[in-house]
């Protein structure tokens, strides 16, 4: 139940992670804000980026989908827009993608077409994108004979080698100014879960966004995977992520991550096994049990607990 004095919180991500998160603050959060990777280029996205230059549909779409409210109405349009469409030309392409680029060709903007799908949804929170344009995301891997350049998310996703940098082309892209508001003045801001280099530090690879969380006194949380990424984060624990953020020039003041997951174990296992500290980091370890019964996914209504004591809200 949210209180009178329910926090303004912020989950910056994509892709399902970032729904996850989204449905989780939802249950404390009197003000929601997310702000999502628009460097997509796999799948339906990947295909309209070949001929329409704006910021990639597809995270967007799955955070006004995790939104929708529980009207019969809204939920109709949550289906429809959640359509995939199984052969033709249309092959592949889901419907949301598609009104979200109609809708930025007759409204102008990207930002204005987002607004319009989550008001049909009867989406409460505000959904922005990171960037006001198009983004390609490159990263820096392990090759055979040394460094080696990789451009485009779904290649960065499936190198086979270790991921060691990530960054955005073009360098500076112009990051929504509601969004990097939303960052600096927010009670609290959750990053995680999801693919860390593909969707985290996508959107903190946006300068504007990564120096509002620079500017923060606190309330930045982090929270870790249940399951390695294969190939992306392979065998990293929770302090390779967080050591990963730093790298970037992300600081976070808590960790939230569960000792019996993959990305648990080993050294946070042993870190955790004492319950909440403070690490030489200078981050809190908050150990806590997150999974749904199958294991391999966040419970929102648990994840929605443990950000809620963080942020002294009351959960829902």
């Amino acid at each position: 139940m949210r209180g009178a004095g329910a926090p303004a919180v912020v989950a910056l991500g994509g892709g399902h992670g970032l729904a996850v998160t989204l449905r989780a603050v939802s249950r404390y959060a009197a003000r929601v804000t997310a702000v999502v990777s628009v460097a997509d280029d796999g799948g339906s996205t990947g295909r309209l980026r070949q001929w329409w230059d704006g910021p990639a549909p597809g995270d967007i779409r799955r955070c006004l989908l995790a939104l929708a409210g529980d009207g019969p109405d809204q939920k109709l349009w949550a289906q429809v827009l959640d359509h995939r469409f199984g052969e033709g030309d249309l092959a592949g392409h889901s419907l949301g993608n598609l009104v979200l680029v109609a809708l930025s060709q007759i409204l102008g903007d990207f930002g204005s077409a987002t607004a319009e799908v989550g008001r049909l949804l009867g989406v409460s929170a505000h959904v922005l994108p990171a960037t006001t344009g198009p983004v390609e995301l490159c990263a820096l891997v392990d090759g055979a004979t040394g460094p080696e350049e990789v451009r485009g998310q779904a290649k960065v996703a499936y190198s086979p080698s270790r991921v060691r940098k990530v960054w955005l082309r073009p360098p500076y892209p112009e990051a929504m100014e509601e969004a990097v508001e939303a960052v600096r003045d927010a009670d609290q801001v959750v990053l995680g879960p999801g693919s860390l280099f593909t969707s985290v530090l996508a959107v903190c690879a946006v300068p504007a966004v990564r120096e509002a969380l620079a500017e923060r006194q606190g309330g930045r949380v982090y929270v870790c995977n249940l399951d390695h990424q294969i190939p992306e984060t392979a065998d990293l624990g929770a302090d390779d992520h967080v050591a990963a953020l730093e790298e970037h020039g992300v600081v976070v003041d808590t960790v939230v991550c569960d000792p019996a997951s993959q990305v648990g174990q080993p050294s946070a296992a042993r870190a955790t096994s004492a319950g909440r500290r403070r690490t030489a980091g200078g981050w809190e370890l908050v150990p806590a049990s997150l999974a749904n019964p199958n294991g391999h996914s966040h419970d929102p209504a648990r994840l929605g607990r443990v950000l809620a004591g963080l942020a002294g809200a009351e959960p829902g």
